[in-house]
């Protein structure tokens, strides 16, 4: 199943059949015109071509051209195909995870996901550019060898096949020992990767807790195991190589000594010894690369293995779903549930969102508001009960179409380490001119510290934007939102993280940004839901309320006591 797997993998590659059937075809030439070498010898040698002359070393030497140049050829383009497979791979993978359900990406950490698209497909890569064609031209050049060789001397070729059986025997055990290795590498090496990865990006964390030792002695056991397998894996090779090279030894002495009794006593000429001896060195050459090959070929089978789990993965639902106008259309949540592993989050919620209303949830932290708008976004789908758009449901509704209507400005924003102007045209089609880019800018209040940028627009605000303040991340957030310009708004405890003065600005223009929109608020504070013109109150994942702020005041106690806490001076 996992040999079919490595074909099936390489043959999802865009690579030209001619370029392959090319590869093959000048690999032939080249082990032919080395094929030819040992009989030119061979007659040079017992006179057949009159005395060695310079014509005949001219031939020689042409034949050893011919060979090099078309051996120089297929190395071109095999390490031609071996990228263009990998690449092609690595797109096809690309495309596949930008598609996968959240789902993926919570049970997945992110360097083992980049540790397969990099490592795994570069294990690949080697199989073909460095192994694949060999191993055909090399069987060529070994089964023509074999036939020259009965030709010229069955006996003497019997003798030297005797050695095949011998290799078998090593090669197999060696390869399922390889195979196992390899899985168990590529594992540790993604796990190493995701270990890494989020080290860094999370070095400010890492140096404030003084996690500097813990950080050195986790990568420190990853490395240990790393080695662990690089050298179980040297092993195998250092195995491989000697019995390999005794091999090949006992055949060389073998076919010297009994050519060298065959040539004293003339039932062969010693041009054929010669011959034979220079065909026996074109055969170890395959051999040994038939080693390598197994070896590298059991090593991609485990990276292959680690792929289709990808390949294989089911996409997000509804990708070419109805497109449709959600302006003036309500939303709706009609007896809505949804566990995350088993675990229930919500429970039979129904609410209703008006056009162009502002709906505001509250509750006790870990009640599932952010999981309502994780629903709403379609990143995961209910277990139970239905969400619609008017009277449509929206799983009938594409998911480019959905969510291209959607703003979604969450508590920690999610920045490139790119430039501002990228960060805010994120995701658009079109050319976004300048003036339009200003103008959403004004509209979220965020022109007086874009403005003294040292590259304004164009500035780098490195990785997750650290390199600006929390409210101005929030406001380059508002401003992306403001160019979408969507129909639905989901403002997940926007201003929360924020200190007074900043909120405040932000907090206006999150109000320019709602007007005229249907809004879905998560609040943090209950002051800036006081106008909403409903509240859903939800408590472990039910709704306990909905009512406006001063229906909700006199009718729900915890909503009560929520408002005195926060809105009592």
């Amino acid at each position: 199943m996992k040999d079919n797997q490595v074909i099936k993998l390489l043959r999802m590659s865009k690579v030209s059949k001619k370029s392959i059937a090319l590869a093959i075809i000048f690999g032939i030439i080249s082990s032919i015109a080395s094929l030819i070498v040992p009989l030119m010898t061979r007659n040079i040698i017992d006179g057949t071509m009159s005395d060695f002359s310079l014509q005949s070393l001219l031939m020689l030497l042409g034949v050893f051209g011919v060979g090099a140049v078309f051996n120089g050829l297929t190395f071109f383009i095999v390490s031609y195909l071996g990228n263009k497979i990998v690449a092609d791979l690595r797109k096809k993978l690309w495309d596949k995870i930008v598609y996968l359900p959240q789902r993926f990406f919570d049970s997945s950490l992110s360097g083992d996901t980049v540790s397969r698209i990099t490592n795994d497909t570069n294990v690949l890569k080697e199989l073909v550019s460095e192994h694949a064609i060999s191993f055909v031209t090399g069987t060529i050049t070994l089964v023509v060898s074999v036939i020259i060789l009965f030709i010229m001397d069955w006996q003497m070729t019997l003798i030297m096949l005797l050695a095949i059986p011998i290799g078998a025997a090593v090669l197999v055990p060696l390869g399922k020992i390889m195979f196992k290795i390899s899985e168990k590498t590529q594992t540790k090496t993604a796990h190493f990767t995701s270990e890494i990865t989020q080290s860094v990006s999370e070095m400010k964390l890492v140096k404030s807790s003084n996690a500097e030792v813990l950080e050195k002695e986790k990568a420190s056991k990853s490395i240990g195991e790393l080695f662990k397998y690089g050298i179980k894996e040297a092993k195998v090779f250092a195995t491989l190589y000697p019995l390999m090279e005794g091999l090949v030894m006992i055949m060389v002495f073998g076919i010297v000594g009994y050519g060298g009794m065959r040539v004293a006593s003339g039932t062969l000429t010693s041009g054929t010894l010669i011959a034979f001896v220079l065909y026996l060195f074109q055969i170890i050459m395959p051999i040994t690369q038939f080693g390598t090959f197994f070896t590298q070929y059991n090593k991609a089978k485990g990276a292959t293995t680690r792929l289709m789990e990808i390949l294989e993965s089911d996409v997000e639902d509804n990708q070419s779903g109805e497109a449709i106008d959600v302006s003036n259309k309500a939303i709706s949540f009609e007896n809505v549930s949804f566990a995350y592993e088993e675990k229930p989050i919500l429970e039979n919620i129904s609410f209703t969102a008006r056009p162009n209303e502002t709906l505001a949830f509250a509750g006790p932290s870990g009640g599932g508001k952010s999981t309502i708008f994780a629903l709403i976004e379609r990143f995961y789908l209910p277990n139970n009960g239905s969400i619609k758009i008017g009277e449509q449901d929206v799983m009938e509704v594409s998911l480019q179409s959905w969510r291209s209507q959607i703003g979604y400005v969450p508590q920690e924003n999610s920045l490139f380490a790119t430039s501002i102007r990228d960060n805010l045209t994120y995701g658009l089609d079109e050319k976004i001119s300048d003036e339009r880019l200003w103008e959403v800018i004004e509209l979220a209040c965020a022109s007086d510290f874009v403005e003294n940028l040292p590259d304004k627009l164009d500035t780098l605000i490195g990785e997750r934007g650290l390199k600006l303040s929390g409210g101005q991340r929030q406001r380059i957030a508002i401003a992306r939102a403001f160019l979408r310009n969507p129909k639905i708004l989901l403002l997940d405890e926007a201003t929360a993280s924020l200190d007074s003065q900043s909120e405040q600005i932000v907090q206006q223009a999150l109000e320019n940004l709602m007007e005229g929109r249907t809004t879905l608020v998560i609040a943090h504070r209950l002051s800036t839901i006081v106008n909403a013109n409903q509240i859903v109150f939800i408590e472990s994942g039910k709704v306990t309320g909905i009512g406006d702020h001063e229906g909700l005041l006199e009718n729900h106690k915890l909503y009560n006591e929520f408002a005195k806490q926060q809105l009592t001076n």
